[in-house]
């Protein structure tokens, strides 16, 4: 009840913030149509007290949760899929609208959606008592990672300050963390897709003076900025964690952090798994290539025109990408869900870092980030989706088998299972189910 009531509470903060958008926009009239009338008051009531419910339900299904904003933003795209999508049209007396047109001219219901769960997720986190403690030394370091990567993405004459603001807050909602490099990626880009919602879609029209520009057609204009800070997210929350790591070993004379939690074997070990997760994800993934004609381009970056060579250029880049996988995210999936989460989240990663940007740049061109580039690319995220899973179930099958020698086969059982129970209370179900919404609304966000 305790956490019901707080979760209420949350709720109707949320309800607020999105009672405004709602306002704007005009949907409240619709909101009100459930109970038979046409009336703004009524729909804002009708709404409120929906927030509440809901904001109850989000307070018992997070209370053992240590981290709360991806969990926010993820039941508030669930909630945009249910409500508008869903239930609301049922409740009209009409067929759900589970169709790409009704979804883009809800896309001002998704942002306000996501808006009330950040909302509710921040209002909840100062209910609960945790202890928080601001190290002057990460925002330091954050910030520094963010001012260094935001001018490799060209995001215009506020890139420097966005990437500034992305490293302090990053540093002050999530702290110090040890979850490794692998994790922090794909937080990073998490927060990044928060921040393009926050900076280009809100923030720069109202700056600009066109005010709450949340209209589908001025979201496609803005889409254009989303890989760069996909992008700046994932490379600051990176080399947050790297520095990090520089600081610990140089300042700290603690060397048993280094020693725990081996639960595989070693490095060399871990490379060749990756080299073999990798091939098996490259296979799958030839699938999507040959069905959409893409092995010519890809042969394109050896000065070929060649399916077969194109064939041989992705099987070698699918492994290096396995070993990159391997480095990154060794130790971190100790079970098939968590492995699949991670990888087909690092799969996303390269479709926005590798088809979107490296690719054309390797090519002679410039990125491809704009929305008719993003729509025409959808078949290769599939693609890059069902590479990341296959690489990363793969990888933690291949990883399981191995311990390190001083642990039993039952001692390292119980640790792998210890680990688990952690993971499942940190985030990172809720990264791998927000990075897939992201990855599924691109169609709903350019087309």
């Amino acid at each position: 009840m305790r956490n019901a009531g707080f979760g209420a509470l949350a709720g109707l903060v949320g309800g607020l913030v999105f009672g405004g958008v709602m306002v704007l926009i005009g949907f409240l009239p619709t909101v009100a149509a459930i109970v038979r009338t046409d009336s703004p008051v009524v729909g804002f009531a009708v709404h409120m007290l929906l927030a509440a419910i809901i904001g109850s339900v989000f307070g018992v299904l997070v209370a053992r949760q240590r981290e709360l904003l991806f969990w926010g933003l993820a039941y508030g795209v669930l909630w945009w899929f249910l409500g508008p999508l869903t239930l609301l049209p049922i409740l009209l007396g009409g067929p759900v609208a589970w169709d790409v047109a009704t979804a883009q001219a809800l896309i001002p219901s998704l942002l306000g959606h996501l808006a009330y769960g950040a909302v509710t997720a921040a209002v909840l986190a100062l209910l609960s008592p945790a202890e928080r403690r601001l190290k002057p030394g990460l925002v330091v370091r954050a910030t520094a990672a963010g001012l260094l990567t935001a001018p490799l993405l060209g995001l215009g004459r506020h890139g420097l300050i966005v990437g500034a603001l992305v490293g302090a807050t990053y540093a002050v909602i999530f702290g110090e963390r040890d979850e490794g490099s692998g994790p922090a990626l794909i937080r990073g880009a998490a927060f990044g897709f928060a921040w393009w919602v926050l900076a280009a879609v809100t923030i720069s029209p109202l700056l600009d003076g066109r005010g709450l520009e949340w209209t589908p057609a001025a979201v496609r204009v803005a889409v254009a900025s989303l890989p760069g800070h996909l992008l700046l997210g994932a490379g600051t929350a990176l080399l947050t964690c790297w520095l990090g790591g520089l600081a610990r070993a140089v300042f700290s004379d603690d060397v048993r952090r280094s020693l725990e939690g081996r639960l595989a074997g070693g490095r060399v070990i871990s490379i060749w798994h990756g080299v073999i997760a990798g091939l098996a994800g490259g296979v799958i993934f030839t699938g999507v290539m040959v069905a959409v004609g893409f092995l010519p381009t890809v042969a394109a970056l050896v000065g070929s025109g060649s399916a077969v060579v194109g064939l041989v250029i992705h099987l070698l880049i699918s492994q290096v990408v396995g070993v990159t996988y391997a480095v990154l995210f060794r130790r971190r999936s100790f079970d098939p869900a968590s492995g699949i989460g991670w990888g087909a989240s690092y799969g996303f990663l390269w479709w926005v870092l590798g088809n979107l940007t490296l690719l054309p740049v390797l090519l002679g061109a410039t990125p491809r980030w704009s929305g008719a580039a993003l729509a025409l690319a959808f078949p290769s995220l599939i693609g890059h989706l069902a590479y990341g899973a296959v690489l990363g179930l793969v990888y933690q099958r291949l990883e399981e088998r191995v311990s390190p020698w001083h642990l039993t086969r039952s001692e390292a059982a119980a640790a792998r299972a210890a680990a688990r129970h952690e993971q499942s209370l940190s985030a990172a179900p809720a990264l791998w189910s927000l990075v897939t919404c992201v990855a599924l609304l691109i169609p709903i966000l350019v087309s």
